[in-house]
């Protein structure tokens, strides 16, 4: 099995990072890969001529948008690449030389697969291992645990209409395994470190909770029979949440576990808050 593999990288004005991101494209044990850089409306000089190195480099392709989002950016690269397979790779983000090689392995031996990724490490201003939750249905209704970075077939993407540009900047990537999800991809994770996330230079890295609630509302919007047919295991999921509130009460004396007691709160409103919109329907 040798198929070709395409990966798209979407890059706006991060020309200091984008060199790091193909070199590790370039260490792939697995050699059968092609490169579609989407600029997506750059205006930053230094990114702009970083750019131009790769326009007429061997396995690479380079196309200009304008500022349209990473949704909009994917969905570009993925209509314009070649490969049956996809791994979307943001330019600052890094890849270990074993990635393409154990992902086409792993589908190699189970074609039914829907979506492959691996475990991961942060760099930059944080580093250590990156300990996402395996993946499990339906709790990824509440949690994403698969990054952006993983590999899917090109005809997947065809299928469920490519990245849902109502999500905007963010939370695009959740929403596209959940069409995945919902037309029986199977998800498989490969248990080794070969993906390398950047913390720390953008709000896309540092999420805060007053913007969880219109993200979640969105993905039901996007998904709604999905979570429908799930909602005894949501609601559980918020009767439990709510028995944590009511025994952590207790404690918010201490001053070492009240902004947790406070943090949680508020994910139990929006929480309530989702209930309300599912009876609503």
């Amino acid at each position: 099995m040798n198929p070709l593999v395409s990966i798209v990288i979407p890059c706006y004005n991060y020309g200091r990072y984008i060199r790091k991101t193909v070199e590790s494209v370039l260490k792939q044990a697995y050699k059968n890969w092609e490169v579609i850089i989407v600029d997506d409306g750059s205006t930053d000089p230094f990114t702009i001529s970083a750019l131009e190195e790769y326009k007429n480099k061997s396995g690479f392709t380079v196309v200009a948008i304008p500022r349209s989002g990473p949704s909009a950016a994917r969905n570009v690269g993925i209509e314009t690449a070649q490969g049956e397979f996809v791994l979307p790779l943001d330019s600052d983000d890094m890849i270990h030389e074993d990635y393409l090689s154990e992902a086409m392995s792993a589908y190699e031996k189970d074609p039914s697969l829907g979506i492959v990724y691996c475990e991961a490490e942060f760099f930059g201003s944080m580093k250590g291992k990156w300990n996402l939750p395996e993946y499990r249905f339906p709790n990824i209704l509440l949690d994403n645990c698969i990054f952006v970075s993983s590999v899917f077939r090109k005809s997947d993407w065809e299928k469920v209409g490519g990245f849902n540009e109502n999500m905007k900047n963010e939370w695009e990537d959740y929403d596209f395994w959940l069409s995945l999800i919902e037309r029986g991809g199977r998800v498989y994770r490969i248990p080794r470190v070969l993906f390398y996330y950047r913390i720390g230079h953008s709000s896309r890295s540092q999420r805060s909770l007053d913007r969880f609630l219109p993200l979640y509302m969105q993905l039901y919007e996007n998904h709604k029979k999905l979570y429908l047919e799930n909602i005894q295991f949501l609601f559980q999921r918020h009767l439990e949440a709510k028995r944590l509130e009511e025994e952590f009460l207790i404690l918010t004396k201490s001053p070492f576990v009240y902004a947790f007691v406070r943090l949680l709160t508020t994910f139990l409103k929006y929480l309530s808050l989702l209930k309300r919109k599912f009876l609503n329907v």
